[in-house]
């Protein structure tokens, strides 16, 4: 089953047949975003569109298809199965992957036990997040990111959509698989948000390489610990670092000899030098090598690379 397929699957009856001639490729199609009472919008190559009745993408001022509570209830049904509640424990976190990797963010009225989040009742909005590889488009930073067959503590700072996680998910099989620029090494991946490996059913269904295990939904900081324990990895990927529990976790695995792959939410290095909990971070020069994601007025992606110093590594931006 291909992605379209994948997709087209879980929307409503009345808007299949609609979107699979209306979405022109949905390689480009990043997101689907059903708000009851709403229009429906589409991110598509990084543009916010509405999604008109006739199921093309429109334009501002177009008159988008509104999307209904049943239409809701119906996507519900298809995306578990008719067994809703065999997911609660992904719903108590905000989404559902379905098959291919792909992510049904979930919102409506929490449902909270003692602080913490039990469940989610009234689901009123779903954002369907596809799942998106690129192979081989980590591939032209391999020479900037390897030392003598080893591969540098590597971070990836971007704003979101930039593709930060895309990157990082390529860089984790090719290190993975192995290269020309190093032998093939085990590599752990805590996936805390489901994005890298976009486990269903404990299966991945993202290529993270042959030599990668994954720890599913489980908190970073717990994560690396459990993983370094159990795993034995030659290296840990891990996507945005956020707390000071992750960062503590990460020094300590680093100190037990064991690379990183990461990524942090930020729009320029000077940006994230300036945040509190990188800050510090950075000046220790825990990664060798920081790459940022930059993106032209044409959707071109590229990243400029830079050492433990700070001091840039790659002659301009590499576009990939």
């Amino acid at each position: 089953m291909d992605k379209k397929e994948e997709i087209i699957r879980i929307l409503p009856r009345s808007l299949r047949e609609k979107l699979w001639y209306g979405i022109p490729d949905f390689d480009l199609l990043q997101e689907l975003r059903f708000r009851t009472g709403a229009p429906l919008a589409a991110v598509y190559e990084n543009r916010y569109r509405w999604v008109t009745e006739e199921g093309r993408l429109g334009e501002e001022g177009d008159t988008g298809v509104m999307v209904t509570r049943e239409m809701i209830k119906e996507m519900l049904e298809y995306i578990s199965s008719y067994s809703f509640y065999a997911f609660e424990d992904e719903v108590r976190q905000g989404f559902i992957t379905i098959p291919g990797g792909h992510r049904i963010g979930l919102a409506g009225k929490a449902v909270t036990e003692k602080g913490e989040v039990k469940t989610i009742r009234h689901i009123s909005f779903l954002n369907v997040r596809l799942s998106h590889q690129v192979p081989d488009c980590a591939r032209p930073l391999l020479p900037y990111l390897y030392e003598a067959g080893r591969i540098h503590n590597t971070l990836l700072i971007s704003p979101p959509r930039f593709g930060k996680t895309t990157l990082l998910r390529d860089l984790i099989r090719l290190v993975s698989e192995g290269t020309s620029w190093g032998e093939g090494v085990s590599v752990s991946v805590v996936d805390e948000r489901a994005e890298l490996a976009a486990c269903y059913q404990g299966i991945p269904q993202n290529d993270l390489g042959r030599r990668t295990d994954v720890l599913d939904s489980c908190p970073k900081a717990q994560g690396i610990m459990m993983m370094l324990r159990s795993m034995a990895p030659a290296v840990i990927g891990v996507d945005e670092l956020g707390t000071a529990e992750d960062i503590r976790a990460v020094e300590f695995a680093m100190n037990s000899g064991c690379a990183f792959l990461a990524t942090a939410h930020g729009r320029s290095l000077e940006e994230t030098r300036r945040k509190p909990l990188f800050s510090a971070m950075l000046e220790a020069g825990l990664f060798q090598r920081i790459g940022v994601l930059e993106m032209d007025g044409g959707g071109h992606r590229g990243v400029r690379i830079y050492n433990e110093a700070l001091q840039p590594v790659t002659e301009g931006c590499l576009w990939y």
